[in-house]
Protein backbone atom coordinates (compact mmCIF):
# COMPACT_ATOMS: atom_id res chain seq x y z
CA UNK A 1 0.00 0.00 0.00
CA UNK A 2 1.06 3.56 -0.56
CA UNK A 3 1.26 5.66 2.19
CA UNK A 4 -0.65 9.10 2.22
CA UNK A 5 1.59 12.14 3.44
CA UNK A 6 0.93 14.06 6.66
CA UNK A 7 -0.42 17.85 5.98
CA UNK A 8 0.69 20.64 7.27
CA UNK A 9 2.15 18.71 10.35
CA UNK A 10 4.28 20.09 13.09
CA UNK A 11 5.33 19.17 16.20
CA UNK A 12 7.11 20.79 19.19
CA UNK A 13 10.64 19.95 20.63
CA UNK A 14 7.91 18.20 23.41
CA UNK A 15 7.64 15.31 20.75
CA UNK A 16 10.63 15.02 18.62
CA UNK A 17 9.80 11.67 17.59
CA UNK A 18 7.27 13.21 15.38
CA UNK A 19 9.75 12.42 12.04
CA UNK A 20 9.38 12.95 8.14
CA UNK A 21 10.45 9.63 6.75
CA UNK A 22 11.18 8.89 3.14
CA UNK A 23 9.53 5.34 4.15
CA UNK A 24 6.75 4.81 2.40
CA UNK A 25 5.56 2.66 5.06
CA UNK A 26 5.53 5.12 8.23
CA UNK A 27 4.15 8.45 8.47
CA UNK A 28 4.89 10.89 11.12
CA UNK A 29 5.59 15.37 11.03
CA UNK A 30 8.64 17.03 10.58
CA UNK A 31 10.01 19.08 13.40
CA UNK A 32 10.11 22.61 14.33
CA UNK A 33 12.70 23.83 16.74
CA UNK A 34 12.53 27.02 18.24
CA UNK A 35 15.95 27.30 18.98
CA UNK A 36 17.28 26.98 15.24
CA UNK A 37 18.48 29.90 13.34
CA UNK A 38 16.11 31.27 10.68
CA UNK A 39 18.61 30.21 8.23
CA UNK A 40 20.96 27.30 8.49
CA UNK A 41 24.76 28.01 8.13
CA UNK A 42 27.16 26.52 5.90
CA UNK A 43 28.06 23.39 7.83
CA UNK A 44 31.31 22.70 5.64
CA UNK A 45 32.85 25.93 6.68
CA UNK A 46 33.61 27.34 10.12
CA UNK A 47 31.11 30.00 11.42
CA UNK A 48 33.18 33.41 11.06
CA UNK A 49 29.99 35.19 12.26
CA UNK A 50 30.04 33.02 15.39
CA UNK A 51 33.48 33.76 15.88
CA UNK A 52 33.75 37.11 14.63
CA UNK A 53 30.03 38.66 16.09
CA UNK A 54 29.21 39.94 19.50
CA UNK A 55 25.76 38.91 18.38
CA UNK A 56 24.17 37.11 21.44
CA UNK A 57 21.87 34.76 19.45
CA UNK A 58 24.26 33.39 17.31
CA UNK A 59 24.87 29.66 18.01
CA UNK A 60 27.89 28.12 18.12
CA UNK A 61 29.62 26.46 15.23
CA UNK A 62 29.26 23.02 16.71
CA UNK A 63 25.40 23.92 17.10
CA UNK A 64 24.91 21.54 13.86
CA UNK A 65 26.70 18.49 14.48
CA UNK A 66 28.70 17.20 11.17
CA UNK A 67 28.73 13.65 9.74
CA UNK A 68 31.25 11.44 11.92
CA UNK A 69 31.25 13.64 15.02
CA UNK A 70 31.56 12.46 18.10
CA UNK A 71 29.27 13.93 20.68
CA UNK A 72 28.20 13.61 24.48
CA UNK A 73 24.20 12.88 24.52
CA UNK A 74 21.55 12.50 26.38
CA UNK A 75 18.43 10.40 25.38
CA UNK A 76 15.36 11.91 27.25
CA UNK A 77 12.41 9.17 25.62
CA UNK A 78 11.79 6.99 23.01
CA UNK A 79 10.84 7.40 19.34
CA UNK A 80 8.31 5.43 17.25
CA UNK A 81 10.28 2.47 15.89
CA UNK A 82 12.21 2.49 19.14
CA UNK A 83 14.81 4.73 18.36
CA UNK A 84 16.44 7.38 21.64
CA UNK A 85 15.38 10.68 21.57
CA UNK A 86 18.84 12.53 22.87
CA UNK A 87 19.98 16.10 23.09
CA UNK A 88 23.64 17.29 22.02
CA UNK A 89 24.78 18.42 25.79
CA UNK A 90 24.68 22.22 26.53
CA UNK A 91 22.74 22.62 23.10
CA UNK A 92 19.92 20.76 23.34
CA UNK A 93 19.92 19.86 19.25
CA UNK A 94 18.40 16.66 19.20
CA UNK A 95 19.79 13.17 17.62
CA UNK A 96 18.13 10.15 17.38
CA UNK A 97 20.22 7.47 18.31
CA UNK A 98 19.62 3.61 18.02
CA UNK A 99 19.68 1.52 20.91
CA UNK A 100 19.40 4.62 23.07
CA UNK A 101 16.89 4.33 26.33
CA UNK A 102 15.59 7.30 28.66
CA UNK A 103 18.02 8.62 31.52
CA UNK A 104 21.27 7.23 29.40
CA UNK A 105 23.96 9.40 29.10
CA UNK A 106 25.80 8.04 26.10
CA UNK A 107 28.84 9.13 23.27
CA UNK A 108 27.32 8.85 19.92
CA UNK A 109 28.58 9.35 16.43
CA UNK A 110 27.06 11.13 14.16
CA UNK A 111 25.68 9.10 10.50
CA UNK A 112 22.97 11.06 9.26
CA UNK A 113 21.92 14.76 9.18
CA UNK A 114 18.40 15.84 8.17
CA UNK A 115 17.17 19.50 8.11
CA UNK A 116 16.81 19.69 11.85
CA UNK A 117 17.77 17.09 13.84
CA UNK A 118 20.52 14.47 13.19
CA UNK A 119 21.42 10.60 12.89
CA UNK A 120 23.48 8.97 15.59
CA UNK A 121 25.23 5.19 16.46
CA UNK A 122 25.77 4.83 19.79
CA UNK A 123 29.65 4.09 20.82
CA UNK A 124 29.97 3.70 24.71
CA UNK A 125 27.23 4.37 27.88
CA UNK A 126 28.68 6.52 30.34
CA UNK A 127 25.97 6.43 32.29
CA UNK A 128 23.44 4.05 32.19
CA UNK A 129 19.23 4.87 31.33
CA UNK A 130 16.51 4.81 33.97
CA UNK A 131 14.62 1.46 34.77
CA UNK A 132 17.81 -0.40 33.40
CA UNK A 133 17.59 -3.79 33.88
CA UNK A 134 19.87 -7.00 32.37
CA UNK A 135 18.90 -8.40 29.03
CA UNK A 136 18.66 -12.04 29.24
CA UNK A 137 19.14 -12.96 25.64
CA UNK A 138 22.83 -12.81 24.58
CA UNK A 139 22.12 -11.52 21.51
CA UNK A 140 19.88 -8.53 22.66
CA UNK A 141 22.91 -5.37 22.14
CA UNK A 142 22.93 -7.06 18.16
CA UNK A 143 20.17 -8.09 16.55
CA UNK A 144 17.51 -5.89 15.33
CA UNK A 145 14.92 -7.53 17.07
CA UNK A 146 14.47 -6.81 20.85
CA UNK A 147 15.53 -3.54 20.62
CA UNK A 148 14.21 -2.65 24.62
CA UNK A 149 15.26 -5.85 26.69
CA UNK A 150 17.36 -3.92 28.63
CA UNK A 151 14.82 -1.65 29.94
CA UNK A 152 12.22 -2.74 32.55
CA UNK A 153 8.62 -3.91 30.81
CA UNK A 154 6.67 -1.49 33.10
CA UNK A 155 8.83 1.41 31.82
CA UNK A 156 8.41 -0.25 28.17
CA UNK A 157 4.88 -0.38 28.55
CA UNK A 158 4.79 3.53 29.49
CA UNK A 159 7.40 4.40 26.59
CA UNK A 160 4.35 2.97 24.26
CA UNK A 161 1.33 4.77 26.13
CA UNK A 162 3.14 8.19 25.83
CA UNK A 163 3.67 7.24 21.93
CA UNK A 164 0.18 6.81 21.25
CA UNK A 165 -1.26 10.02 23.11
CA UNK A 166 1.31 11.92 21.55
CA UNK A 167 0.75 11.05 18.05
CA UNK A 168 -2.90 11.03 18.68
CA UNK A 169 -2.66 14.93 20.04
CA UNK A 170 -0.20 15.99 17.14
CA UNK A 171 -0.87 14.09 14.22
CA UNK A 172 -4.48 13.29 14.64
CA UNK A 173 -5.32 16.41 15.95
CA UNK A 174 -7.17 15.41 19.50
CA UNK A 175 -6.79 17.90 22.46
CA UNK A 176 -6.07 16.87 25.69
CA UNK A 177 -7.71 19.87 26.71
CA UNK A 178 -10.97 18.08 26.11
CA UNK A 179 -12.66 16.79 29.10
CA UNK A 180 -12.93 13.30 27.37
CA UNK A 181 -9.63 12.99 25.76
CA UNK A 182 -8.43 10.97 28.91
CA UNK A 183 -11.38 8.89 29.08
CA UNK A 184 -11.15 8.33 25.69
CA UNK A 185 -7.46 7.03 25.62
CA UNK A 186 -7.66 3.98 27.81
CA UNK A 187 -4.24 2.86 29.62
CA UNK A 188 -2.16 -0.02 27.47
CA UNK A 189 -3.17 -3.49 27.94
CA UNK A 190 0.30 -5.52 28.77
CA UNK A 191 1.14 -8.91 28.14
CA UNK A 192 1.11 -11.40 30.55
CA UNK A 193 3.86 -13.02 28.96
CA UNK A 194 6.92 -11.36 27.77
CA UNK A 195 9.31 -14.32 26.75
CA UNK A 196 8.59 -17.11 24.27
CA UNK A 197 5.65 -16.02 22.39
CA UNK A 198 5.61 -15.61 19.26
CA UNK A 199 4.25 -18.70 17.22
CA UNK A 200 6.78 -18.17 13.89
CA UNK A 201 9.85 -16.71 13.32
CA UNK A 202 11.71 -16.60 10.26
CA UNK A 203 15.65 -17.56 10.31
CA UNK A 204 18.19 -16.92 7.03
CA UNK A 205 20.85 -19.03 5.84
CA UNK A 206 23.75 -16.94 4.39
CA UNK A 207 26.90 -17.10 3.03
CA UNK A 208 28.24 -14.70 5.59
CA UNK A 209 28.91 -14.08 9.25
CA UNK A 210 28.32 -10.57 10.73
CA UNK A 211 29.88 -10.55 14.06
CA UNK A 212 29.72 -7.39 16.41
CA UNK A 213 33.54 -5.98 16.94
CA UNK A 214 34.08 -7.19 20.24
CA UNK A 215 33.41 -11.21 19.27
CA UNK A 216 35.40 -10.15 15.82
CA UNK A 217 38.26 -9.53 18.75
CA UNK A 218 37.48 -12.16 20.90
CA UNK A 219 37.92 -14.37 18.26
CA UNK A 220 41.25 -13.03 16.71
CA UNK A 221 41.56 -14.28 12.93
CA UNK A 222 39.11 -17.48 12.96
CA UNK A 223 37.38 -16.68 10.46
CA UNK A 224 33.36 -18.02 10.21
CA UNK A 225 31.74 -17.79 6.77
CA UNK A 226 28.49 -20.23 6.77
CA UNK A 227 25.21 -18.60 9.37
CA UNK A 228 21.72 -19.55 10.54
CA UNK A 229 20.15 -16.55 12.61
CA UNK A 230 18.81 -13.42 11.84
CA UNK A 231 20.07 -10.15 9.47
CA UNK A 232 22.20 -8.26 11.35
CA UNK A 233 20.62 -4.68 11.38
CA UNK A 234 20.90 -2.94 8.24
CA UNK A 235 22.47 -5.36 5.98
CA UNK A 236 20.94 -7.98 3.74
CA UNK A 237 23.57 -9.69 3.03
CA UNK A 238 25.20 -10.88 6.30
CA UNK A 239 23.86 -12.65 8.90
CA UNK A 240 24.13 -13.03 12.29
CA UNK A 241 24.87 -16.70 13.84
CA UNK A 242 21.68 -17.36 16.50
CA UNK A 243 21.83 -20.58 18.65
CA UNK A 244 18.33 -20.05 20.38
CA UNK A 245 15.68 -17.54 20.47
CA UNK A 246 14.16 -16.09 23.71
CA UNK A 247 11.28 -15.33 21.75
CA UNK A 248 9.73 -18.19 20.08
CA UNK A 249 8.45 -21.66 21.91
CA UNK A 250 11.15 -24.03 23.72
CA UNK A 251 10.54 -27.06 21.57
CA UNK A 252 10.75 -24.19 18.46
CA UNK A 253 14.57 -23.90 20.04
CA UNK A 254 15.32 -27.39 20.25
CA UNK A 255 14.37 -27.53 16.14
CA UNK A 256 17.01 -24.42 15.88
CA UNK A 257 19.56 -26.45 17.98
CA UNK A 258 19.17 -29.47 15.74
CA UNK A 259 19.76 -27.58 12.26
CA UNK A 260 22.83 -25.61 13.97
CA UNK A 261 24.09 -29.24 15.21
CA UNK A 262 24.22 -30.72 11.74
CA UNK A 263 23.80 -28.59 8.35
CA UNK A 264 27.12 -27.44 8.61
CA UNK A 265 28.49 -31.02 8.03
CA UNK A 266 30.42 -31.23 4.68
CA UNK A 267 29.26 -34.68 4.21
CA UNK A 268 25.53 -33.38 3.76
CA UNK A 269 26.56 -31.07 1.00
CA UNK A 270 24.36 -27.75 2.54
CA UNK A 271 25.48 -24.64 1.32
CA UNK A 272 23.75 -21.64 2.26
CA UNK A 273 22.19 -19.33 -0.90
CA UNK A 274 24.26 -16.45 -1.71
CA UNK A 275 22.23 -13.13 -2.44
CA UNK A 276 25.21 -11.59 -4.66
CA UNK A 277 26.34 -14.79 -6.73
CA UNK A 278 22.23 -16.44 -6.50
CA UNK A 279 24.17 -19.41 -5.96
CA UNK A 280 23.70 -21.73 -3.04
CA UNK A 281 20.56 -24.17 -1.97
CA UNK A 282 19.34 -23.19 1.72
CA UNK A 283 17.64 -19.69 2.11
CA UNK A 284 15.21 -19.77 5.26
CA UNK A 285 13.86 -21.65 8.00
CA UNK A 286 10.82 -21.02 9.37
CA UNK A 287 9.37 -22.42 12.12
CA UNK A 288 5.77 -22.46 13.38
CA UNK A 289 4.09 -23.19 16.65
CA UNK A 290 0.37 -24.64 17.00
CA UNK A 291 -1.61 -26.14 19.24
CA UNK A 292 -3.46 -29.87 19.19
CA UNK A 293 -6.88 -29.17 19.16
CA UNK A 294 -7.85 -32.64 21.29
CA UNK A 295 -5.11 -32.21 23.40
CA UNK A 296 -4.12 -28.56 23.78
CA UNK A 297 -0.26 -29.43 23.61
CA UNK A 298 2.24 -27.63 20.76
CA UNK A 299 2.76 -28.95 17.67
CA UNK A 300 5.36 -27.71 15.25
CA UNK A 301 5.74 -26.92 11.98
CA UNK A 302 9.54 -27.05 10.10
CA UNK A 303 9.41 -25.08 6.67
CA UNK A 304 12.65 -25.11 4.90
CA UNK A 305 12.94 -22.73 1.77
CA UNK A 306 15.15 -23.45 -0.72
CA UNK A 307 16.54 -22.17 -4.16
CA UNK A 308 15.55 -25.77 -5.72
CA UNK A 309 13.86 -29.05 -5.07
CA UNK A 310 16.45 -31.52 -3.85
CA UNK A 311 14.66 -33.82 -1.34
CA UNK A 312 17.57 -35.79 -0.38
CA UNK A 313 19.55 -33.30 0.49
CA UNK A 314 17.51 -32.33 3.16
CA UNK A 315 16.94 -36.09 4.35
CA UNK A 316 19.18 -36.25 6.92
CA UNK A 317 17.71 -32.99 8.51
CA UNK A 318 14.26 -34.34 8.06
CA UNK A 319 15.44 -37.51 10.38
CA UNK A 320 16.91 -35.31 13.10
CA UNK A 321 14.14 -33.21 13.67
CA UNK A 322 11.78 -35.55 13.42
CA UNK A 323 12.68 -37.30 16.13
CA UNK A 324 11.82 -34.17 18.20
CA UNK A 325 8.16 -34.93 19.65
CA UNK A 326 6.16 -31.59 18.72
CA UNK A 327 7.51 -31.75 15.04
CA UNK A 328 4.23 -32.68 12.80
CA UNK A 329 5.00 -31.38 10.19
CA UNK A 330 8.28 -30.53 7.83
CA UNK A 331 7.45 -28.51 4.60
CA UNK A 332 9.56 -27.29 1.63
CA UNK A 333 8.98 -24.02 -0.05
CA UNK A 334 11.00 -23.80 -3.20
CA UNK A 335 11.90 -20.36 -4.13
CA UNK A 336 13.82 -20.00 -7.36
CA UNK A 337 14.01 -16.10 -7.81
CA UNK A 338 16.54 -14.32 -7.07
CA UNK A 339 14.38 -12.31 -3.76
CA UNK A 340 14.82 -12.99 -0.29
CA UNK A 341 11.49 -13.95 0.48
CA UNK A 342 10.18 -17.01 2.23
CA UNK A 343 7.29 -17.73 -0.07
CA UNK A 344 7.63 -20.46 -2.48
CA UNK A 345 6.73 -21.36 -6.07
CA UNK A 346 6.44 -25.17 -4.62
CA UNK A 347 5.59 -26.69 -1.61
CA UNK A 348 6.11 -29.77 -0.61
CA UNK A 349 5.95 -31.80 2.30
CA UNK A 350 8.62 -33.90 3.91
CA UNK A 351 7.03 -35.49 6.73
CA UNK A 352 4.06 -35.23 8.62
CA UNK A 353 0.74 -33.29 7.94
CA UNK A 354 1.10 -29.95 5.18
CA UNK A 355 -0.59 -27.97 8.17
CA UNK A 356 -0.74 -27.03 11.69
CA UNK A 357 -4.05 -25.98 14.30
CA UNK A 358 -4.56 -23.48 16.29
CA UNK A 359 -7.26 -22.16 18.72
CA UNK A 360 -8.78 -18.40 18.70
CA UNK A 361 -11.31 -17.77 20.59
CA UNK A 362 -12.83 -20.82 20.82
CA UNK A 363 -12.75 -21.39 17.17
CA UNK A 364 -9.91 -24.11 15.27
CA UNK A 365 -8.06 -22.35 12.82
CA UNK A 366 -5.66 -24.59 10.43
CA UNK A 367 -2.10 -22.62 9.53
CA UNK A 368 -0.50 -23.76 6.33
CA UNK A 369 3.42 -23.01 5.87
CA UNK A 370 2.80 -19.29 4.53
CA UNK A 371 -0.64 -18.14 5.94
CA UNK A 372 -1.41 -15.16 8.03
CA UNK A 373 -1.97 -15.39 11.35
CA UNK A 374 -1.42 -13.32 14.45
CA UNK A 375 2.27 -14.26 16.16
CA UNK A 376 1.26 -13.81 19.24
CA UNK A 377 -2.13 -16.29 20.05
CA UNK A 378 -2.06 -15.25 23.92
CA UNK A 379 -2.13 -11.66 23.10
CA UNK A 380 -3.92 -11.81 19.97
CA UNK A 381 -7.12 -13.39 22.56
CA UNK A 382 -6.85 -10.16 24.85
CA UNK A 383 -6.97 -8.11 21.29
CA UNK A 384 -10.17 -9.81 19.56
CA UNK A 385 -11.80 -10.10 22.88
CA UNK A 386 -11.32 -5.91 22.84
CA UNK A 387 -12.45 -5.85 19.20
CA UNK A 388 -15.54 -7.70 19.82
CA UNK A 389 -16.52 -5.76 23.13
CA UNK A 390 -16.04 -2.45 20.43
CA UNK A 391 -17.85 -3.85 17.90
CA UNK A 392 -20.91 -4.13 20.51
CA UNK A 393 -23.02 -6.66 18.36
CA UNK A 394 -26.38 -7.28 19.88
CA UNK A 395 -26.18 -10.68 18.86
CA UNK A 396 -29.46 -11.59 17.91
CA UNK A 397 -27.98 -12.30 14.48
CA UNK A 398 -29.44 -9.28 12.54
CA UNK A 399 -26.31 -7.17 12.08
CA UNK A 400 -24.26 -6.77 9.22
CA UNK A 401 -20.28 -6.62 9.22
CA UNK A 402 -17.77 -5.84 6.97
CA UNK A 403 -13.89 -6.81 7.41
CA UNK A 404 -11.52 -4.96 5.71
CA UNK A 405 -8.26 -6.63 5.86
CA UNK A 406 -9.68 -9.69 6.83
CA UNK A 407 -6.48 -11.65 6.46
CA UNK A 408 -7.19 -15.68 6.85
CA UNK A 409 -11.02 -14.44 8.52
CA UNK A 410 -9.71 -14.23 12.40
CA UNK A 411 -11.67 -11.23 13.50
CA UNK A 412 -14.17 -11.64 11.16
CA UNK A 413 -14.79 -15.47 12.06
CA UNK A 414 -15.00 -14.79 15.85
CA UNK A 415 -17.50 -12.23 15.36
CA UNK A 416 -19.73 -14.37 13.23
CA UNK A 417 -21.73 -16.20 15.30
CA UNK A 418 -23.52 -13.11 16.74
CA UNK A 419 -23.73 -11.60 13.07
CA UNK A 420 -26.58 -11.89 10.12
CA UNK A 421 -23.32 -12.12 7.79
CA UNK A 422 -19.75 -11.09 7.77
CA UNK A 423 -18.05 -9.86 4.27
CA UNK A 424 -14.40 -10.02 4.45
CA UNK A 425 -12.45 -7.99 1.59
CA UNK A 426 -8.31 -9.35 1.46
CA UNK A 427 -5.84 -8.64 -1.30
CA UNK A 428 -4.09 -11.47 -0.54
CA UNK A 429 -5.83 -15.31 -2.39
CA UNK A 430 -4.00 -17.25 -0.35
CA UNK A 431 -5.64 -15.90 2.60
CA UNK A 432 -9.09 -15.16 1.21
CA UNK A 433 -8.37 -19.50 0.54
CA UNK A 434 -7.50 -19.79 4.13
CA UNK A 435 -10.60 -18.12 5.07
CA UNK A 436 -13.12 -19.94 4.02
CA UNK A 437 -11.61 -22.83 4.70
CA UNK A 438 -11.88 -22.14 8.38
CA UNK A 439 -15.10 -21.06 7.78
CA UNK A 440 -16.14 -24.48 6.98
CA UNK A 441 -13.82 -25.88 9.28
CA UNK A 442 -15.81 -24.05 12.07
CA UNK A 443 -19.28 -25.00 10.45
CA UNK A 444 -19.62 -20.86 9.89
CA UNK A 445 -22.04 -20.29 6.80
CA UNK A 446 -22.55 -16.55 6.97
CA UNK A 447 -19.15 -15.45 5.97
CA UNK A 448 -18.47 -14.75 2.70
CA UNK A 449 -14.87 -13.73 1.27
CA UNK A 450 -13.68 -11.64 -1.30
CA UNK A 451 -10.07 -11.21 -2.55
CA UNK A 452 -9.53 -7.63 -4.15
CA UNK A 453 -7.44 -5.02 -3.38
CA UNK A 454 -8.85 -2.08 -1.29
CA UNK A 455 -6.21 0.82 -2.63
CA UNK A 456 -7.91 0.33 -6.16
CA UNK A 457 -11.67 0.17 -5.05
CA UNK A 458 -14.05 2.41 -7.26
CA UNK A 459 -17.32 3.81 -7.38
CA UNK A 460 -18.81 0.55 -7.89
CA UNK A 461 -17.38 -0.85 -4.06
CA UNK A 462 -20.06 -1.51 -2.39
CA UNK A 463 -22.43 -3.44 -4.42
CA UNK A 464 -21.78 -6.71 -3.68
CA UNK A 465 -22.88 -6.35 -0.25
CA UNK A 466 -25.52 -4.64 1.85
CA UNK A 467 -24.94 -1.66 4.41
CA UNK A 468 -22.66 -3.08 7.04
CA UNK A 469 -23.97 -1.75 10.66
CA UNK A 470 -20.15 -2.46 11.81
CA UNK A 471 -17.20 -2.04 9.78
CA UNK A 472 -13.72 -3.43 11.34
CA UNK A 473 -10.37 -2.32 9.47
CA UNK A 474 -7.23 -3.98 10.12
CA UNK A 475 -5.09 -2.21 7.60
CA UNK A 476 -1.64 -2.93 7.45
CA UNK A 477 1.05 -0.43 8.20
CA UNK A 478 0.36 2.23 5.46
CA UNK A 479 -2.84 2.56 7.04
CA UNK A 480 -5.91 3.14 4.59
CA UNK A 481 -5.82 4.34 1.10
CA UNK A 482 -7.89 7.81 0.43
CA UNK A 483 -9.90 5.93 -1.55
CA UNK A 484 -11.39 3.62 1.33
CA UNK A 485 -11.59 6.82 3.57
CA UNK A 486 -14.26 8.60 1.00
CA UNK A 487 -15.39 4.98 1.10
CA UNK A 488 -16.50 5.05 4.61
CA UNK A 489 -17.41 8.18 5.02
CA UNK A 490 -20.07 8.63 2.38
CA UNK A 491 -20.87 4.77 4.18
CA UNK A 492 -21.82 6.12 6.84
CA UNK A 493 -22.13 2.96 8.62
CA UNK A 494 -22.65 3.27 12.21
CA UNK A 495 -19.64 1.69 14.00
CA UNK A 496 -15.93 1.62 13.14
CA UNK A 497 -13.44 -0.69 15.02
CA UNK A 498 -10.52 0.43 14.11
CA UNK A 499 -7.39 -2.34 14.43
CA UNK A 500 -4.09 -0.81 13.88
CA UNK A 501 -0.31 -1.84 13.52
CA UNK A 502 1.33 1.40 13.00
CA UNK A 503 -0.04 4.47 15.75
CA UNK A 504 1.20 7.41 13.56
CA UNK A 505 -1.07 6.23 10.02
CA UNK A 506 -3.58 5.48 12.67
CA UNK A 507 -3.86 8.92 13.90
CA UNK A 508 -3.82 10.23 10.47
CA UNK A 509 -6.66 8.20 9.01
CA UNK A 510 -8.71 9.07 12.70
CA UNK A 511 -7.94 12.85 11.61
CA UNK A 512 -9.86 12.08 8.44
CA UNK A 513 -12.62 9.89 9.47
CA UNK A 514 -13.75 12.35 12.56
CA UNK A 515 -11.94 15.51 11.19
CA UNK A 516 -11.95 15.55 7.26
CA UNK A 517 -9.62 16.89 5.03
CA UNK A 518 -9.84 20.77 4.44
CA UNK A 519 -7.96 21.32 1.11
CA UNK A 520 -10.22 18.52 -0.61
CA UNK A 521 -13.46 19.89 0.59
CA UNK A 522 -14.20 16.17 2.86
CA UNK A 523 -15.76 16.21 6.08
CA UNK A 524 -15.43 13.99 8.86
CA UNK A 525 -18.52 12.47 10.28
CA UNK A 526 -17.30 9.76 13.15
CA UNK A 527 -16.45 10.39 16.66
CA UNK A 528 -13.83 8.57 18.67
CA UNK A 529 -14.86 6.94 21.79
CA UNK A 530 -11.74 5.00 22.96
CA UNK A 531 -8.35 4.15 21.71
CA UNK A 532 -7.03 1.03 23.46
CA UNK A 533 -3.34 0.29 22.64
CA UNK A 534 -2.29 -2.98 23.15
CA UNK A 535 1.44 -4.56 24.01
CA UNK A 536 1.34 -7.23 21.67
CA UNK A 537 5.25 -8.01 21.23
CA UNK A 538 7.04 -7.06 24.65
CA UNK A 539 10.55 -5.88 24.13
CA UNK A 540 9.74 -4.61 20.71
CA UNK A 541 9.03 -0.87 19.54
CA UNK A 542 5.78 -2.21 17.95
CA UNK A 543 2.39 -1.02 19.35
CA UNK A 544 -1.59 -2.52 18.84
CA UNK A 545 -4.27 -0.12 18.87
CA UNK A 546 -8.26 -0.82 18.77
CA UNK A 547 -9.75 2.62 18.07
CA UNK A 548 -13.71 2.47 18.04
CA UNK A 549 -15.39 5.26 15.93
CA UNK A 550 -19.04 5.82 16.05
CA UNK A 551 -21.08 8.07 13.94
CA UNK A 552 -21.58 11.65 15.29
Amino acid sequence: MRAHSLRHLTAATTCPWLLKRRSSSCVAASLSFTQHPEQEQDQTKPNKTNNNSNDGNSKPSSYFPKRGQELELVCESLAFKGKGVCKVADTGFVVLCDRALPGEKLIGRITRKRDNYAEATKLKTISPHLDSVDAPCEYASYCGGCKTQNLSYEAQLRAKEQQVHELIIHVGKFSDKDPEFFSIMKPIVPCDIQFHYRNKMEFSFGSKTWLPKESFQEKGDRKENYALGLHAPGFFDKVLNVEKCLLQSEPADMVLAAVQDNWRDPQLGLSPYDVHSHVGYLKHLMLRTGRDVKTGLPELMVNFVTSSYKPELLEPLVEKISSIPEVVSIMNNVNTSVGNTSVGEEEHTLYGKSTITEILRGLTFEISANSFFQTNTHQAEVLYKLIEDCAGLRGDGSEIVLDLFCGTGTIGLTLARRAKHVYGYEVVPQAVSDACRNAKLNGISNATFVQGDLNKINENFGNDFPKPDIVISDPNRPGMHMKLIKFLLKLKAPRIVYVSCNPATCARDLDYLCHGVIEKNIKGCYKLKSLQPVDMFPHTPHIECVCLLELS
